[in-house]
């Protein structure tokens, strides 16, 4: 605890320096350490002037910090630190100790100067202070020089990838008969019981449940406190499309997205595993049904390996790379080798590209709306996007949480991996993973060993 802020001590109360990186992830995030002290150093007050005007969520995110720290010079000096009293947490900026750049770094560095302001503080203060930052490089940097560093973990909700939600699970059933119930009538209390008592917990909302005993099983869906059918393919489509699930994950994944009580339907899975393909079928199979008047597509411009700069012509002829997947969908789909018929559809406004950086302020009713490549959008993006859905409307996230191309993002704090474990109790959303590569063989190998 700083000896200049006059805050009473106390044991459990914790030092944190913030990157500029956490606050541009986060704009909220110096509100996260109630009952803590915060330090900003000036260099980080220095970069967030850089990227205000920027567009989207990281200029709107510097502004906001901004914003509340010129709010809070009303209330005292930042430089003798400020308590807000409704969090007990303090912040303070930081105006020295930048000349202690650690021999070998450059001193130039905005990143070494913080990393030299923390080395300033550890001295100053009676006790240790703690690096926050996104930056991964940052982190190794701080543990190599004996500095305290972590992630910001408040997105992250769960603490490694075996603990993700799937949006199904296998159940093995206690007592006879039940699986020939389930079949023949409404589920009894018992079989309810059986199926609570076999999971070792009541079934999330819109779970998807294999439900086994000896040779018999059934496949089921829990809605509303009881054990729905999950129909079969076949049922589902009305022939306009003659989509057919090729797993039981997949089958389950087209239950969700036929489904009009669920407006969030979340789909991930590995490259070649189908998400794409039967989220781009169920959605022409729904506007054709007259369920929406269009389709729209949006993804997170993220590319792979080295960027290729800017491309030309308009909007539409910008977005042509990043809409590759889904043009490759539509010719094995319909036979569509020209792409005549995505074309005409795209002409008259019923399939719709929206680049991600474009969203804002917009709204989508009577609209299906595909995001693909969601786990490179952070949870901050991914709620901007959820956000605009309007009335009669469906948002359907694709992603791989293997493949992420962002900085600052991992598989465990991406916003696909988050919003399926926030929503996975609620009935407007199901969450699927997909786990069996269809697209070739050797993709589904090339998956999983290299």
């Amino acid at each position: 605890m700083s000896k200049s802020m006059n805050v009473e001590k106390a044991t459990a109360r914790k030092i944190f320096i913030l990157d500029t990186s956490v606050l541009l992830y986060d704009g909220r995030s110096i509100h996260s350490f109630p009952r803590n002290d915060v330090i900003l150093p000036i260099v980080v007050l220095d970069e967030l002037d850089r990227f205000k005007d920027k567009k989207g969520l990281i200029g709107e995110n510097a502004r906001y910090v901004n914003r509340y720290l010129d709010d809070l010079r009303k209330k005292g000096s930042l430089h003798r630190g400020i308590m807000i009293k409704e969090s007990e947490q303090s912040i303070k900026v930081q105006l020295s100790g930048f000349d202690k750049v650690p021999v070998g770094l450059d001193p130039e560095m905005a990143d070494n100067k913080i990393i030299s302001s923390v080395l300033q503080c550890d001295m100053e203060y009676d006790q240790k202070v703690i690096m926050v930052t996104k930056d991964i490089n940052f982190r190794v940097k701080c543990d190599s020089l004996g500095v305290a560093s972590e992630d910001y973990y408040k997105d992250r909700i769960i603490q490694n990838q075996s603990e993700s939600y799937k949006g199904y699970s296998d159940v093995q059933l206690s007592f006879p008969g039940h699986i020939d119930d389930l079949y023949a009538k409404e589920p009894t209390e018992e079989c309810i019981q059986d199926v609570i008592e076999s999971l070792g917990r009541k079934p999330y909302e819109n779970e998807y449940l294999c439900l086994k005993h000896e040779k018999q099983s059934y496949l089921g869906v829990w809605e509303n406190g009881t054990i729905n059918r999950v129909m079969s393919d076949k049922e589902l489509d009305d022939g306009f499309v003659g989509i057919r699930a090729k797993n039981r994950e997949q089958l389950y994944a087209l239950n969700a997205l036929h489904n009009d009580e669920i407006p969030l339907v979340s789909i991930s899975g590995l490259a070649g595993s189908g998400k794409t393909f039967i989220t781009l079928m169920a959605a022409m199979s729904a506007l054709n049904a007259n369920k929406y008047q269009r389709i729209v597509i949006t993804r997170n411009i993220q590319p792979v390996g080295k960027d290729i700069g800017f491309l030309p012509g308009d909007l539409n002829e910008k977005m042509l790379p990043w809409m590759a997947p889904i043009m490759d969908n539509f010719r094995h789909g319909f036979k569509d080798k020209d792409l005549s018929y995505f074309n005409a559809m795209r002409e008259k406004g019923v399939i719709d590209v929206a680049p991600l950086s474009f969203i804002r302020g917009r709204t989508f009713s009577d609209t299906f709306l595909i995001m693909d490549e969601a786990q490179n959008a952070t949870i901050h993006e991914l709620k901007t996007v959820i956000t605009r859905m309007g009335s009669n409307s469906k948002i359907v996230l694709l992603g791989d949480v293997d493949q992420i191309d962002t900085p600052y993002i991992d598989s465990l704090s991406n916003g696909l991996t988050i919003v399926a474990e926030k929503f996975k109790d609620e009935k407007v959303a199901a969450h699927v993973q997909l786990k069996k590569g269809e697209r070739s063989y050797l993709s589904s190998i090339a998956a999983k060993i290299i």
